[in-house]
This record gives structure tokens, sequence and C-alpha cells, in this order.
């Protein structure tokens, strides 16, 4: 069980910002900008899929989850509210978001699956943002001039994910979900997630202007493919997702944990989940 705090990130997003936000570097700005597109829609199904796998558990295990999901929902409510606000700033600059129009249509018409279906997916999800959590804590060139308020509300975003990156996992086994359920809802979350975020920073690029220009794609082969890049540096952890033994625990989290107790001034504690 992990204690979960809910956080208030004292930063204003109500300010405009430049759509390459990100140290004017158009790639990694659409790519970022790309992946908060998806979070509003995202975050409300795994606060919906965590909770209501939660209600289906047995009531002899509601004591054990009970404070946990409470600060997962805490948490994802949070992100949701502010990465909407930051969407709200790319809308205004003309940027069209198709990933979650595209995401409410799957959430629609899986509706009825069953809720392990819908804990695996979260599951699957949640690993993605905790490798990513992680490889964004040790590569912060990846933010390198980006805005300060936008730079801290990446981090803190990724801190959390972290931080309850145990949550969906253990709620899924809890309610019944087997390794093949895993493995099969995980594999095409994989496809899912990565086709859609490329189209939607296509489309961001295209926007900008810049979706034809050399440079766009040098960064981007850079930020993606390098040795250490986000895609080519993670395919480890990618696949130890995979084992039976898998656990999410097994993931580092002390660079996340460590930003969080060096910000303090960056936040204020509204709740917590224990």
């Amino acid at each position: 069980m992990n204690d979960l705090v809910v956080r208030r990130l004292l930063i204003d997003l109500e300010t405009p910002f430049a759509g390459r936000w990100n140290g004017g570097d158009a790639f990694r700005s659409a790519f970022f900008n790309a992946l908060s597109m998806s979070f509003p829609v995202g975050e409300q199904y795994f606060i919906d899929s965590v909770r209501d796998g939660f209600k289906a558990l047995p009531e002899d295990r509601h004591q054990r989850f009970a404070a946990e999901v409470q600060g997962f929902v805490g948490q994802e409510a949070t992100h949701r509210r502010l990465h909407a606000l930051f969407n709200d700033n790319l809308e205004r600059l003309g940027y069209r978001n198709g990933i979650a129009h595209r995401a409410r249509e799957r959430i629609k018409t899986n509706a009825h699956r069953d809720l392990r279906m819908h804990l695996a997916a979260t599951a699957a999800t949640e690993h993605f943002t905790a490798i990513f959590a992680d490889w964004l804590m040790h590569h912060p060139e990846a933010l390198e001039g980006a805005e300060p308020r936008l730079r801290t509300l990446w981090l803190w975003h990724s801190a959390e994910e972290s931080e309850h990156r145990n949550t969906a996992f253990d709620v899924h086994q809890a309610a019944g979900g087997t390794h093949p359920w895993r493995i099969r809802t995980f594999r095409y979350v994989t496809v899912v997630f990565l086709t859609d975020v490329l189209r939607q920073t296509l489309s961001n690029l295209w926007h900008d202007g810049s979706l034809f220009k050399l440079g766009t794609w040098r960064s981007g082969a850079s930020l993606l493919f390098a040795r250490d890049g986000l895609i080519r540096g993670n395919v480890g952890l990618w696949r130890d997702y995979l084992s039976p033994d898998f656990h999410p625990s097994q993931q580092d989290a002390r660079l996340s944990q460590e930003w969080l107790h060096a910000n303090v001034h960056q936040f204020a504690v509204v709740g917590a989940g224990r």
C-alpha cells in the first residue's frame, strides 16, 4: 500500500504560452503537446476504471485499498484539471485535439467490457507513464529551455505518476485479473497509444508549419531513438511488463521522490490517501 499525497500545484496556467514552449524546439513541443492532449480523457478513464474496480472488490479487501484509491483518484483528477487548462491554451492557438476524440470513441465502444479489461488497460497505460516519468527525470535536456512553469508542470506530473504506479496494477490483480489478460491488453494498448501519439504529434507539427523541416526530425530522432532515447532506451522496461513476476514497484522511482522532496515550495498538500 502506498501513501499517495494529493497536491495543488502552485503555477499559473491561465497566462497564454507559445505553441513551441519547449525551448523553441518544434518536435519536443509538438510531442509533449500531443501527450497533454490525451491526458484529460485518459485520466478520467483511469479514475473510473480504478474506482469501479475497487467498488467491485469483496468487502474484506476494501480496507486495504480504500485510502490508496482515494489518493490515486485525487492525483489523477488534479492532473486532468491542469492539463485541461494547458490544452485550452493549445486550442486557442488553433491546434486540433484528435487524440481525445479517438480516445472517447474507444471508451464508448468498449464500455460494455469486463471491468478487469478496463483495469488492465489502465495498468498498461500507467506502466507507460511510469517509464516516461523515470526517463524524463534522468533526461532533463528533454525540457531544456522550456518555460519554467511548464517545466514544473511536467516534472510534477511525472513524479506523481511514479508515485502511484502500483495502484491500477494491484487493483487489477485483486479483482481477479490474469496474466494472459494483462499481457493481451498491454500489447493492444502499446499499439494504440504509440499510434495515437504519433498521429497527434504529426497534426501538431502540420499546424505549426514545421512538419517537413529537417531540423524537426533530427530533434525527433534524438528524443525518441537515440541510444538512451525515450523509445529505444526503454525497450527493456517495456519488456519487463511481460514477465509473470512483474510488479510496478520493481521500477526505480528514486528521482521522482527526490524531485518531490526538493520542490515542496511548488505545491500545497490538500489531502492524502492514508
